[in-house]
């Protein structure tokens, strides 16, 4: 579903005579399910624009074209990865313009930024970000590769839904201390402590289909379960696994409603939570839970992604298969 930092993510308010080869993917046929609650710091190559303000009677950002969700990759010539780096270019320059080169759609575009002195400071007319942070869960752990997937959708600066491009980060100890419960046209939310000094692993992708990285702790092996293939899905009984106090990890059943395999999409799989515990705890699907994994028979079969707005009793889920082919790129 979503992370925590992002409040309004979605509104649901997504017989031949020859042999054909076949794509293999390498991740292994059980995996260790999570659901424990994590917090996440991932780093953007490059800042990210996310808002304007004036300037005496201009607005500068206006003047040189750039727009929200633009990242700026460049300053004067010199490499732009931090806010500390953007600082330096301004301090660095003739205090009057800055030639940037930056990012729109994934293509390269330039422009020249004037700067603006004004009670002494010089002034850009640029909100910029190069790092969010907040909380989700752990989808699945490989034990064999090492190589864990988290939420099932992806991350993007809240202020210009900008998708981050990932230079670094972590994932690390989070634990529940309460719950905002989910109503009506108002998706709830998980509250966490976190500490980022304890860290599982580190990230390498953000995507479409999740958060990937590398675990780094010790893997546990006792909570193993088989990958389910797409034809094994079926509507009824499941359960989620997720945290809803402290770092407990607990059981809670949901009915499965709908199943399609739109490789492009990650709402794979519409649920509707029948379990009370939850239901008196959260209203339903909350943010945070997204990478929920959910289970079928004895095996994983998805992640939770996205609640249904106006009915927060109903989610959707990815699959599982999904994430990990994406994992594996």
């Amino acid at each position: 579903m979503f992370f925590k930092k992002i409040k309004n993510f979605m509104a649901i308010f997504i017989v031949a005579t020859f042999i054909m080869p076949q794509t293999v993917f390498a991740y292994s046929k059980y995996i260790v399910a999570g659901g424990e609650n994590i917090g996440l710091q991932i780093n953007n190559k490059g800042i990210i624009i996310a808002g304007f303000y004036k300037v005496g009677n201009t607005y500068p950002a206006e003047d040189a074209s750039l727009q929200k969700g633009d990242t700026i990759i460049e300053a004067d010539g010199k490499s732009i990865n931090t806010i500390n780096d953007f600082i330096n270019a301004i301090k660095d320059s003739n205090q009057k313009n800055l030639k940037l080169l930056y990012l729109r759609d994934n293509n390269k575009q330039t422009t020249t930024l004037n700067l603006i002195l004004d009670d002494g400071v010089v002034k850009t007319g640029l909100y910029v970000k190069d790092m969010v942070s907040g909380i989700g869960t752990l989808t699945f752990i490989d034990p064999n590769t090492k190589i864990y997937g988290a939420l099932g959708h992806e991350v993007i600066e809240s202020q210009s839904g900008t998708m981050i491009n990932v230079k670094d980060g972590k994932i690390y100890n989070s634990n529940v201390v309460s719950i905002d419960k989910s109503t009506r046209g108002e998706p709830g939310a998980k509250n966490a402590d976190v500490d980022s000094n304890d860290v599982y692993g580190n990230i390498k992708e953000n995507t479409n289909s999740g958060v990937f990285g590398n675990y780094t702790k010790d893997i546990p092996k006792d909570n193993l379960y088989e990958v389910a293939d797409f034809e094994s899905i079926k509507t009824g009984d499941a359960k989620i696994i997720t945290v809803l106090n402290g770092n407990e990890k607990k059981e809670y059943s949901i009915n499965i409603l709908k199943v399609n395999n739109n490789k492009n999409d990650n709402k794979n799989i519409l649920f509707e939570v029948t379990d009370n515990e939850l239901l008196n705890k959260t209203g339903g699907i909350v943010q945070g839970m997204s990478g929920s994994p959910i289970i079928q028979d004895n095996k994983i079969i998805g992640a939770v992604t996205n609640v249904v707005v106006n009915n927060p009793k109903r989610g959707y889920a990815i699959l599982i298969t999904s994430m990990l082919e994406e994992a594996e790129n």
